[in-house]
């Protein structure tokens, strides 16, 4: 029997980004048109996806980064730096 096609596998990409606070249709979606899609490509054909399901599975806060097995991890980190609200926060003067 044949190793089932990529688009059956599941793919844990929108809960990640859900855990992670990341918005997969925010508003810097159309700006960040290749990282999302690059993100679903690594997801896709990622190798630790029983790896990915327990670490989501045992989460009980949110994290502040992906964990170092998956693939999009880098990806993650700047689609996090660049969300508005942490661009606003830094830019914010100690009052």
């Amino acid at each position: 029997m044949a190793a089932p096609a990529a688009r059956e596998r599941p793919i844990y990409i929108c809960e990640m980004m859900e855990r992670l606070g990341l918005e997969p249709g925010g508003s810097e979606a159309p700006r960040l048109g290749l990282s999302y899609a690059t993100a679903l490509r690594r997801c896709q054909a990622c190798p630790s996806k029983q790896a990915c399901r327990d670490w989501l599975d045992s989460l009980s806060a949110s994290p502040l980064v992906a964990p170092n097995f998956c693939p999009n991890a880098d990806i993650f980190f700047e689609l996090l730096v660049d969300q508005p609200s942490v661009r606003a926060l830094g830019s914010k003067k100690p009052g």
